[in-house]
């Protein structure tokens, strides 16, 4: 984290986390399979060299990702001009792609967040804000700053980020409190250049409403690790051991096949030498013309010998499978993740997953967090629309996320369930339109 804003939060009576924030950075490399200290190895002859770098820990996290995939978000409660306005936003700022990437960030590191912001609106003289547009930041979780941690919600946050801006880079720091006199949530807006120095024109201060301003999602799992108030417990911590093996197993594998070429051994009686007294090989188009003075001939493996290096594939598959299943007890929803089939596959949670429903009670504890984080957004963003643009939207409307079940259950069974249950007239309309829409790829105007 910037110096400056250790100092800044230091002047307010808070502290950074520094034990969270190692522990989220080792994860963090691994995550995007950065060289650690771990890749760094020496010989005995004390040459340097890095193992090879598979790149496990984001494929793991992507395999969880994938079974948290959002299909639709519907925030109308009702209201058709609610929902679209919803709608608009999220799309406006890349709500489907972001929120996949910050699953991934999620499963990996513990912790991703969101706050709304307002672009391009007027200040008035009472310095309240009005117009603008809707946009949602996204933060990694080495940008989130627990401030004041409740019951395990995050009640008050700070949120950091880096942006180049022309040629410099800028560092923004918002803090997100709540005021203490008139109990509503206040945006502090900081900003700082490549030196640490404060941009003064750049610092704002707004008065929100009662609504949090920003969201908050972590992994599902109790974290265990002590010191962590405020952050979700970071898959990748606990699998970092079996990572590591898997590195050092593959680069070994990789020695393997790097060395398989044959090796010709050629005796010197074949050769001939230069000034210098340094061997000459035969070449190609003289190898079988030779004139050998002595008393006998030698033996044909004396003259000309060839090394085969084997590749050990048998003992590398499974020291691999070992710690895949290692990994699987690690990492992902239920047990046994991951492992080699006889083909030589991986075999994947996403795959998996169809064949053990017992992992579905984890998978849907982590599906209910992040239903609890894009509803905080939709409020957010709700909020925002209300106290700005002069909306009257309903903030407390449902929020109802549909997820991608095509990794758990088959799309022509659950086609065929849904067209039974229109046959049937079981949810009118609504469910006739879904069904439609799904079985022919229909836009809602279509339909």
């Amino acid at each position: 984290m910037h110096n400056a804003i250790r100092s800044l939060l230091a002047s307010r009576g808070w502290q950074l986390n520094d034990n969270a924030y190692s522990i989220i950075s080792a994860c963090d490399d691994w995550y995007r399979a950065q060289p650690t200290d771990a890749h760094r190895r020496v010989t005995l002859g004390g040459e340097r060299y890095e193992l090879e770098r598979m790149g496990f820990g984001r494929r793991a996290a992507a395999d969880d990702a994938n079974l948290c995939e959002v299909v639709s978000v519907d925030a109308g409660g009702g209201d058709e001009d609610q929902r679209e306005f919803v709608r608009s936003v999220l799309a406006a700022s890349r709500f489907d792609v972001e929120f996949r990437r910050q699953l991934e960030l999620v499963s990996a590191e513990g912790t991703a967040a969101c706050y709304v912001r307002l672009d391009q609106a007027d200040l008035y003289s009472d310095g309240r804000l009005r117009g603008g547009r809707i946009a949602l930041n996204y933060v990694d979780a080495l940008g989130f700053i627990p401030l004041t941690v409740e019951n395990g919600d995050v009640i008050e946050a700070g949120f950091a980020g880096e942006a180049l801006e022309g040629t410099r880079r800028v560092t923004t720091l918002v803090l997100a409190t709540i005021d203490p006199e008139t109990s509503l949530y206040r945006y502090e807006t900081f900003a700082f250049d490549e030196a640490g120095r404060e941009i003064p024109e750049r610092r704002a201060s707004i008065l929100l409403g009662r609504t949090r301003p920003f969201a908050v999602m972590r992994t599902a799992q109790v974290n265990p690790l002590p010191g962590m108030q405020g952050f979700g417990y970071p898959k990748l911590h606990g699998a970092i051991p079996i990572l590591k093996g898997l590195d050092a197993a593959f680069t070994a594998l990789l020695g393997d096949l790097d060395g398989a070429e044959k090796i010709t051994l050629v005796n010197e009686a074949l050769c001939s030498f230069d000034q210098d007294g340094m061997p000459l090989p035969p070449s190609a188009q003289l190898k079988r013309r030779f004139v050998l003075l002595g008393e006998r001939l030698p033996q044909e493996q004396s003259l000309v010998h060839e090394i085969t290096p084997a590749i050990r594939v048998g003992p590398f598959r499974e020291a691999i499978d070992l710690l895949l299943s290692l990994l699987g007890q690690q990492f992902g929803y239920g047990s046994r993740r991951y492992s080699l089939d006889e083909g030589g596959r991986v075999v994947t949670a996403t795959e998996y997953v169809g064949e053990r429903q017992d992992m579905l009670q984890e998978l849907n504890r982590q599906r209910y967090e992040a239903r609890a984080y894009i509803s905080g957004i939709v409020r957010a963003v709700l909020s925002f629309a209300n106290l700005f643009q002069g909306g009257a939207f309903r903030e407390d409307a449902p929020v109802c996320v549909e997820f991608d079940d095509s990794f758990i259950t088959s799309r022509q069974v659950r086609l065929d369930s849904m067209r039974q249950d229109v046959l049937s007239g079981l949810g009118g309309e609504r469910v006739k339109e879904i069904y439609l829409r799904e079985k022919y790829g229909l836009a809602p105007e279509e339909v």
